[in-house]
């Protein structure tokens, strides 16, 4: 598959000339006032974000409505006391998670949501608990995200341990809370999930040499193991390149939701996530005249992903097209984050190039298409991670290319700009820079 430019050759950049950092973000207001009306009709899709937040000011426990029969008010509040005594800045959300609710049926994305609410910093200490998509699962989220408490596994721990079974959802982040407070969850995860792993894998080796063919695996697995592999596979890992396991729960089967209805609601989520990210540009204080020329230059790739998101999503037919614009704007919000750092961050992986609606990578692997010699380094999410460890075909965002469901990255790459860059993965370039001169234009 070819990873070069598809533009023509001579084609002049359309990339805007660069602007000084002091200027942006008058510009940017000024652009963007017709877009008010927008605002103020998604800000209306944030009140369940702003209702949740309010509680938590008052209580580090907020259960919804529909669970409060089987999470009692005294059991609450028993469960507030254990917080404050720990003395760590715990929060509990009990809510439904249901695909197209306000934040997408994705408990993280709703974390992100009531942290913005609540006005908190990159850099605040908290840790965050909800429930899983997976029934009798919990999921932490810790920030800052390479925190001390081990929030993230020690949590996910909970779900697999054999005393917790059927135990009441306070019994269950009670539990929690003693591991976070404990700070060895790490541990507990790999405790609570020794019996489902089984020995190491072998993977291929650095000479290009493989085991046994995938096919003949699928063969001799026995069928009911299949029951096993679906309770088994991993929730998607937390956004870190240094982590490489994920939790044993079932995954998140965004595709499976995502055919016509689900063009709308991804087009619907895309439309939200592009004024969410205007009201983060907006928000940001550009720097003083002196403001050194590196982040200058991300800064105006930040402004510049906006732009390229929206061209995308006014020309979207289909959900790889629709991914494509949360691609750009992960892209834009990293290297926002990145001129804001004093210490000079690393970039971010771009998002998972099996499926990008997995969200953000995890990590790097090396994959080798099935009936190709050679081999790719792709950035995968933590799902997609483990099958390729596991020798397992990971889920992929597929797409129609001549009348046939195939694989998005099959599509040839002169026809397809996300076939061509792997969403970030296969380019050295930035998605933004492509689609500002034209390459997805041209592949239409």
């Amino acid at each position: 598959m070819s990873t070069e430019s598809c533009a023509a050759p001579g084609a002049p950049s359309a990339r805007p000339a660069r602007l000084p950092a002091a200027v942006l973000a008058a510009l940017l207001g000024a652009v963007l006032l017709v877009l008010g009306t927008a605002g103020a009709a998604g800000a209306a899709e944030d009140r369940p974000g702003e209702r949740i937040a309010d509680e938590l000011r008052k209580s580090p426990v907020f259960v919804d409505p529909s669970y409060r029969q089987a999470f009692p008010a005294d059991q609450q509040r028993r469960l507030a006391k254990k917080i404050k005594a720990s003395g760590i800045p715990v929060r509990v959300i009990v809510v439904p998670f249901i695909s197209g609710d306000a934040w997408g049926g994705e408990p993280e994305k709703m974390v992100d949501v009531v942290r913005d609410r609540l006005g908190e910093s990159r850099q605040k200490e908290a840790v965050y608990m909800t429930l899983s998509r997976t029934e009798g699962f919990l999921n932490g989220y810790e920030f800052p995200r390479d925190g001390k408490h081990q929030a993230f596994w020690g949590v996910s721990a909970v779900g697999h341990q054999e005393d917790m079974a059927d135990k009441s959802l306070y019994a269950k982040f009670s539990r929690a809370l003693e591991i976070v407070k404990s700070g060895d969850g790490d541990k507990q995860y790999e405790e609570a999930t020794k019996d489902l792993k089984g020995g190491d894998r072998p993977s291929a080796d650095e000479n290009g040499e493989d085991g046994p063919s995938p096919l003949l695996l699928a063969a001799l697995i026995v069928p009911a193991l299949a029951v096993l592999v679906v309770a088994v596979l991993t929730v998607r890992a937390r956004r870190s390149r240094t982590s490489v396991r994920a939790p044993f729960t079932s995954p998140r089967s965004v595709f499976a939701t995502a055919r016509k209805a689900g063009v709308r609601d991804l087009r619907k989520r895309a439309q939200r996530e592009l004024l969410a990210y205007n009201e983060e540009l907006l928000a940001h204080e550009p720097g003083d005249a002196g403001a050194a020329a590196a982040d200058t230059e991300l800064l105006q790739l930040s402004l510049d992903a906006y732009s390229a998101a929206g061209t995308v999503l006014d020309n979207a037919r289909d959900i790889p097209d629709l991914a494509g614009v949360l691609a750009l704007l992960h892209e834009g919000r990293d290297a926002l984050r990145r001129s804001e750092s004093a210490d000079g961050a690393a970039a971010a992986l771009p998002l998972c190039f099996f499926h990008p609606l997995h969200g953000p990578a995890a990590e790097r692997v090396r994959w080798r298409p099935l009936g190709r010699r050679e081999s790719l380094h792709v950035a995968a999410c933590g799902d997609c991670a483990a099958a390729v460890g596991a020798r397992r075909a990971p889920e992929v965002l597929t797409q129609t290319h001549e009348e046939r469901r195939i694989p998005y990255f099959e599509v040839p790459a002169e026809r397809s700009l996300w076939a061509a860059t792997g969403y970030g993965s296969l380019t050295e370039d930035s998605l933004t820079e492509r689609v500002l001169r034209g390459d997805f234009t041209r592949t239409r």
